[in-house]
């Protein structure tokens, strides 16, 4: 998360406990705003960036429900509903439309704060997840996670080394492509006259050990007197 104060929609008519939410929230550090009924909180919602939301469900104008529903087409924003409704219905119907957690009053301020950071840290988690994902090459139950280097076999992690890794990659990312011992030396050796070309046999018979099982067809095929494949057809 940024130094920049997070901002929060509190969608609340009673008056005194949407104040006494708000004194609290600022305590902690938190921006706020109130909105007294649904209608003014929806706009508020749609026409401003918040960090997130807390909902009254028995709102003025437009009930919660109909707030969470609205919202959620053009709008991802974390939204806690606070309601004295504590029916399994009404939690589900509000979680249905697209509510992110819930509160039943009276509630104690420091489980709504608990809540609210255990929603930013669920959020930073998912963004983490999201930022670091990475690029999948697959062939057959044959996979790797590009940035990470990790080569799998089914769920089996292949420890290879560095040149093994590049050689397996550059096959892999030219399946059905027959690629010469001169090529490849030259793609992943960066060498072109300066090594003899054995040294590629050499590396894939390493690499067939580690990726192929007893008794299975070799993932890499030879192509005779070009170089290697990997065919998916």
């Amino acid at each position: 998360m940024t130094n920049k104060k997070q901002r929060v929609l509190i969608i609340e008519d009673e008056k005194n406990l949407a104040r006494f939410v708000e004194l609290e929230l600022q305590h902690e550090g938190y921006e706020t705003q109130i909105a007294a009924n649904g209608r003014q909180g929806l706009e508020l919602a749609l026409e401003e960036d918040w960090d997130i939301i807390l909902l009254d469900l028995m709102l003025p104008e437009l009930n919660g429900l109909e707030v969470v529903r609205r919202i959620r087409p053009s709008k991802d924003t974390p939204i806690i509903i606070m309601t004295a409704r504590d029916s399994v219905m009404d939690r589900v119907s509000g979680l249905d439309q697209g509510a992110d957690d819930y509160i039943v009053k009276p509630f104690a301020i420091e489980e709504l704060l608990a809540r609210i950071r255990s929603l930013f840290r669920r959020i930073e988690i998912e963004e983490d997840i999201r930022n670091n994902k990475q690029t999948m090459i697959a062939f057959k139950d044959l996979s790797i996670e590009k940035e990470n280097r990790i080569v799998r076999r089914g769920d089996d992690i292949i420890d290879l080394t560095k040149r093994e890794y590049e050689l397996l990659l550059m096959l892999m990312e030219n399946i059905n492509v027959v690629l010469s011992r001169e090529v490849l030396l030259e793609k992943v050796w960066e060498y072109k006259n300066e090594v003899e070309t054995n040294v590629v046999d050499v590396y894939v018979r390493y690499l067939r050990n580690k990726i192929d099982r007893p008794h299975e067809p070799s993932y890499i095929q030879t192509v005779r007197g070009t170089g290697y494949v990997m065919r998916d057809v």
